[in-house]
């Protein structure tokens, strides 16, 4: 079995990582990441999931998974955006939950959008990124106790609920990273050979 390492030490990423990815990754195991944590210093989803990836590729050798996401509010000209996990400082998700709303206020256009950049860095340099989008509005108030981060106050288009109100399998199969995941999956299949 080949194995890629799962370059977060986001204990909920990783989890929903591989109820996303089952399937998919027959032949391959990914593996936990205890290494250094780089800057992320890019000024893209895409720049900070390369950074994330080239770093744990670096570290232990193998081909390398990472990813950056983070929520886009039109109202506030795209933030959080790739500020979205420190947004109000504290990397706390009801703090950051809060700041948003209290920043949109009574705004009216509460259109916004979930975005993932996945990265696949490979030993010997090759790097690879495909991005997933998820599109919604911000809810006025938090509703729902699943998911997390941004989850109780996103409402997916096309949806009636929150993204938190959703099970874990309807999340994970119309998420942006799931999107993004299922995008560069036959690229990591393809440059392993599995």
């Amino acid at each position: 079995m080949t194995r890629v390492v799962l370059a977060t030490h986001n204990a909920h990423k990783v989890e929903e990582l591989k109820k996303i990815l089952g399937d998919l990754l027959d032949g391959i195991e990914l593996v936990g990441y205890d290494g250094p944590e780089p800057v992320e210093d890019g000024d893209t989803f895409e720049a900070n999931a390369l950074i994330k990836a080239r770093a744990a590729a670096k570290f232990t050798g193998l081909p390398a998974l990472a990813d950056d996401s983070g929520i886009s509010v039109d109202a506030l000209d795209g933030a959080p955006g790739i500020h979205s996990a420190r947004y109000a400082g504290t990397r706390d998700d009801a703090d950051n939950v809060a700041l948003l709303l209290k920043n949109l206020g009574a705004e009216a256009n509460r259109a916004a959008q979930f975005t993932c950049a996945a990265a696949l860095v490979m030993p010997n340099g090759d790097e690879f990124v495909e991005v997933g989008i998820w599109h919604g509005w911000v809810l006025d108030e938090p509703v729902g106790g699943g998911g997390f981060g941004y989850d109780p106050i996103f409402k997916p288009e096309g949806l009636s609920v929150s993204s938190a109100e959703l099970r874990p399998d309807e999340k994970n199969a119309i998420s942006h990273r799931t999107r993004a995941f299922t995008a560069i999956i036959p690229t990591v299949r393809q440059q392993l050979g599995a």
